[in-house]
């Protein structure tokens, strides 16, 4: 495909939390998926679409918005789009077959109808089939039952998995491990980053998201004061009664 719809506002609820450079990686992501209309290998893609100095952005967004299959990475919204541009140019063909046999002389020979214009003789371009939405679910990457990590509260899993299927986004042990990652980075546990990403309506987890965590030490002026407390001796008596002399004697 040449060109596919664009709507901005679906765009924006899902991609709001992008940095810049990752906005500008998912953009070329979705244009290359388009133009070549197969599914994204992972390998050297940041050089393919211009950005192989931020590969890691590139392979962050490949993750949060494609679904990882053994052809490679697919979209499934562009995957309907594709669909519905090639069954949209499979109409206008039989289209112009029929108008054609119903004007053209009789006994004449048949003359193929004209392709579209970024058609080739040999029919369209990657004519190779690709996975669709329709494909069978893969298995052998996911996480069997989808079952919370031990460290993970089940209710908390419960809910990022009706995120994670909302958006079609299905848990592989990749993307779990990516989010592991990502919340070691942050200093948080597993199980906080995904109750964040509940909270936050996120199928993924980045830790320049959030504010990093860090274990305070006791505070220094707190501690010191508890050391002398215990070094601390009761006034001898007769420095007491001493003291309560002078202080009689100003008075």
């Amino acid at each position: 495909m040449h060109s596919y719809q664009f709507h901005i506002g679906d765009y924006k609820s899902h991609t709001h939390h992008l940095t810049i450079i990752e906005d500008i990686a998912y953009r070329r992501l979705l244009d290359h998926y388009y133009l070549h209309e197969q599914p994204i290998r992972q390998h050297d893609i940041a050089r393919q679409i211009g950005m192989r100095e931020h590969e890691q952005e590139v392979l962050s967004v490949l993750e949060e918005f494609f679904q990882s299959t053994p052809e490679g990475y697919v979209h499934s919204r562009a995957d309907q789009e594709i669909a519905k541009f090639k069954e949209f140019a499979a109409a206008g063909k039989r289209g112009a077959a029929k108008r054609w046999s119903e004007h053209s002389p009789p006994n004449s020979p048949p003359i193929a109808p004209p392709l579209p214009p970024h058609w080739g003789n040999d029919g369209p371009p990657n004519a190779t089939p690709i996975a669709t939405n329709n494909h069978k679910p893969i298995t052998n990457n996911h996480i069997k039952g989808a079952e919370a990590p031990v460290s993970v509260d089940k209710s908390v899993w419960e809910d990022f998995m009706k995120i994670r299927k909302a958006k079609r986004a299905p848990m592989t042990a990749t993307a779990l491990e990516a989010i592991k990652r990502e919340a070691g980075k942050a200093g948080w546990s597993l199980n906080d980053a995904i109750k964040e990403c509940v909270t936050r309506g996120w199928q993924g987890f980045k830790a320049d998201w959030v504010e990093k965590r860090t274990e305070a030490g006791p505070d220094p002026t707190l501690a010191k004061l508890k050391e002398d407390e215990k070094l601390a001796r009761p006034m001898p008596a007769s420095v007491r009664q001493a003291l309560h002399g002078s202080l009689k004697r100003i008075v």
